[in-house]
């Protein structure tokens, strides 16, 4: 069953008129991912991922991020619109987490343009922030959107939305 979407408000954007399958877009905001006191990854040329139900997440330039804190895993996924990911241990003085951050190595063709681009569970950083605003993590353990006051759902991972 489809839920019922919140009406956004001027200046908003709705999760249910996100596309199916996903696709991406470049966006000029500074996004800013912050682990055990250090800044991560600040950019303002990251590129965020759009699929009906969830917020976004963003991607962050390799160039932009500090990636002798990122440590990649054997850990491989499979999206079918993505393409293959790789999965990172992010490391920061006695404070870690596995599988912290994400990246596609093979990408599929219609997301070649993120390759070398690396994103973050929010849920699992100290804050993410889109302009200065602190990201709300999307619920759920597998998911990894970027809840912002610009976005409004409901959003799949929210207790009874596993069925969507």
């Amino acid at each position: 069953m489809r839920p019922i979407p919140i009406p956004p408000k001027p200046g908003q954007e709705s999760v249910w008129d996100y596309p199916r399958p996903a696709k991406w877009e470049d966006i000029n905001k500074q996004i800013k991912v912050i682990f055990n006191d250090v800044v991560l990854a600040q950019t303002q040329r990251a590129k965020r991922v759009l699929e009906t139900s969830h917020p976004p997440s963003y991607y962050i330039p390799a160039e932009d991020i500090k990636l002798e804190y990122l440590t990649e895993t054997s850990r491989k996924t499979f999206c079918e619109w993505k393409g293959w990911c790789l999965h990172y241990k992010v490391s920061v003085g006695q404070k870690q987490v596995n599988y912290g951050a994400w990246r596609y190595f093979k990408p599929s063709p219609n997301f070649v343009s993120i390759q070398e681009y690396y994103s973050f569970y929010p849920r699992l950083m100290d804050a993410c922030y889109v302009d200065d605003e602190l990201v709300i993590p999307q619920a759920g353990n597998i998911y990894a959107g970027w809840i912002t006051s610009d976005i409004v759902g409901p959003f799949k991972g929210e207790p009874g939305t596993m069925g969507w």
